[in-house]
């Protein structure tokens, strides 16, 4: 009896002494944090996967084929082409639109750009192999006039999507040609249209300085006749040889194939 109430005294003088209010409030600000920073983290996450998601997620895939025009290449271009490389620039919140319906297509953002009715400007430039290429010899056709640049990554969202409209359209009746409006070399145009196998021409703009598209005097003649402020722009000339529909940045391919039909008179 007495030692058993020996041992219940020692423990009683042993025990922990109940914390502090002060010990309390630091363990209450800890317990906030560590639920404020995991909060943080799923919601980072949440919002990574909503844009992930929003990403098209049916986008065509580069094909990588090289064109019968490609192949005829010399050995220093393609050479020079594959030390560039060329990587598509990815970024949330672009591929939205692509496969979208055409009243999904937006006006466009310049003000400056050519109206609807007035005579394209007629243009003969050279790819980066050195073949020249006019306006004017696709006279009777709808013809897609894109300006782009290799380092833009609306570009890059949209290109597969337009080799494929490209492909699915009756070449009787349209055409299409690429304009690199920043004054790359032909090594890095090269290499951007083998990457997407664009079998369609992709054009240089002489004396277009590279990162200077915008100002005055620094585009090339054909950036300047066009007026681009944005890539991609797109402009489409009808059989006539007039403007019959203009845009720039993303746009439904459903709006260009409609467009681009009409122009046709198809």
């Amino acid at each position: 009896m007495g030692k058993n109430s020996h041992m219940k005294s020692a423990r009683r003088t042993t025990s922990t002494p109940p914390p502090s209010a002060a010990a309390r409030a630091a363990e209450m600000k800890r317990k906030v944090f560590t639920f404020t920073l995991i909060g943080a983290i799923i919601a980072i996450v949440v919002v990574g996967v909503i844009i992930a998601t929003q990403s098209s997620t049916t986008a065509p895939k580069a094909s990588g084929t090289i064109s019968s025009a490609d192949a005829s290449a010399p050995a220093s271009l393609i050479k020079a082409a594959q030390e560039v490389g060329f990587a598509p620039r990815v970024e949330p919140g672009t591929g939205l639109v692509e496969d979208k319906p055409a009243s999904a297509g937006q006006p466009p953002s310049s003000t400056e750009m050519l109206a609807v009715g007035t005579t394209a400007p007629d243009f003969t430039l050279k790819t980066p192999i050195g073949d020249s290429v006019s306006l004017a010899s696709f006279k009777g056709k709808a013809v897609l006039v894109e300006f782009f640049a290799t380092w833009c990554p609306h570009c890059d969202a949209n290109q597969p999507y337009i080799e494929t409209l490209y492909a699915s359209l009756p070449k009787s009746q349209v055409a299409f040609v690429a304009i690199n409006a920043d004054g790359e070399t032909a090594p890095s145009v090269y290499a951007y249209h083998v990457y997407y196998g664009m079998t369609y021409p992709a054009l240089l703009d002489p004396s277009s300085k590279a990162g200077s598209f915008t100002s005055p005097g620094a585009a090339g003649p054909v950036t300047t006749a066009y007026r681009v402020q944005y890539f991609p722009t797109f402009y489409i000339v009808d059989a006539a040889g007039k403007i019959a529909w203009r845009g720039d940045g993303e746009q439904p391919t459903a709006l260009l194939k409609q467009e681009l039909l009409k122009a046709a008179g198809a």
